[in-house]
């Protein structure tokens, strides 16, 4: 019972992804991924970090998901095995957006580079 934390984690990131992917109907939710989840040590608060694929407006996609965690956390209990369910907490994982924004500055920064090379030519 070493890593019971870490067993519990990796279980709830499965169930929850499978269910946001197959049981959840909600069209305004988009493709969301489940990157990570954190378990209180007493197992009465999960945080889900989610992300939206493709999403224009992630922030809204994530109220929606908010809205709909009543209708998650049921189908959770109805897949584990616990005698209490953590309570869900969504969290936007924006590192992929943060992670594109430094891309484009650093393509920006190398195109202003290459024209300063350019000039000196």
């Amino acid at each position: 019972m070493a890593d019971r934390n870490g067993r519990i984690k990796a279980v709830i990131a499965r169930n929850i992804s499978d269910i946001l992917m197959f049981e959840l109907k909600n069209s305004h939710i988009g493709m969301p991924s489940v990157n990570e989840v954190v378990v209180a040590n007493d197992y009465s608060v999960a945080k889900v970090y989610v992300s939206f694929l493709g999403a224009k407006y992630p922030t809204q996609n994530l109220e929606e998901l908010n809205r709909c965690k009543g209708f998650v956390r049921s189908s959770l209990a109805k897949k584990m095995d616990l005698r209490k369910v953590p309570n869900l907490v969504f969290i936007l994982d924006d590192i992929f957006y943060k992670e594109e924004k430094i891309n484009a500055a650093l393509k920006r920064e190398e195109e202003q580079l290459q024209k300063a090379k350019e000039g000196k030519e």
